[in-house]
């Protein structure tokens, strides 16, 4: 996976991050992580780093990581626009292979990210090295019921505009051509990485899941 790939998508992802429906699950994902107060933050795979500035007033430190160098340049961005450049920065990298330097963060954070890695166990690896041990990992995943279809269907009973349902259309096709981990796949692949209590909470009626990992 080459960033370039991701560089012309930039307005694509942040006007994603903005629709009801993934705005809504960042909200739920900023709840199910806790209080970010005095805690470093981390984002694995931030794009424009909208899920950080939810806990930017709260956090000692925040960090995003991409692979795009310009989803990190309109991340920096918006940290700037939001007065938080003091304590938030987004930097390029590889989710294979952090750039981390030995650093580790309180609260790690990786959506609609990890299911696109060639390989998840690295991943899950590289974001247990980025772990403050008693820290905690929070992600988002497509879950194994999430295709088009299921995607159409959701978006129609939830009376989605066409944009909205343009974006979950867009995820789910992804999806269907990555990896949808179960819940008991996700939690064994987290053990095998090093954590050791795992909770996961659907979201989307059950097309996504939110798991949180220590």
């Amino acid at each position: 996976m080459e960033g370039s790939e991701f560089d012309p998508l930039v307005q694509f992802f942040d006007e994603m991050v903005s629709t009801k429906w993934l705005s809504t699950i960042h909200q739920q994902l900023k709840a199910f992580s806790g209080t970010w107060q005095d805690k470093t933050v981390l984002d694995v795979g931030c794009g424009t780093g909208r899920l950080l500035l939810r806990g930017a007033h709260e956090a000692k430190l925040l960090t995003g990581i991409d692979i795009s160098r310009e989803m990190v340049k309109k991340a920096n961005e918006l940290f700037k626009e939001a007065n938080m450049e003091n304590k938030a920065k987004a930097v390029e990298g590889d989710a294979m292979n952090l750039p981390l330097n030995g650093t580790t963060y309180d609260l790690v954070f990786s959506t609609c990210a990890l299911f696109l890695l060639p390989s998840i166990e690295t991943g899950l690896h590289e974001l247990r090295k980025a772990t403050t041990p008693g820290g905690n990992l929070f992600l988002l995943n497509p879950a194994p019921h999430m295709s088009i279809a299921a995607a159409n269907t959701y978006a129609s009973t939830h009376q989605f505009s066409e944009k909205e349902t343009a974006f979950l259309i867009k995820w789910a096709t992804v999806s269907e051509r990555r990896h949808r981990k179960s819940e008991h796949q996700l939690t064994q692949l987290l053990k095998e990485a090093g954590y050791f209590t795992i909770d996961h909470e659907p979201v989307l009626d059950g097309l996504g899941l939110l798991t949180k990992a220590y």
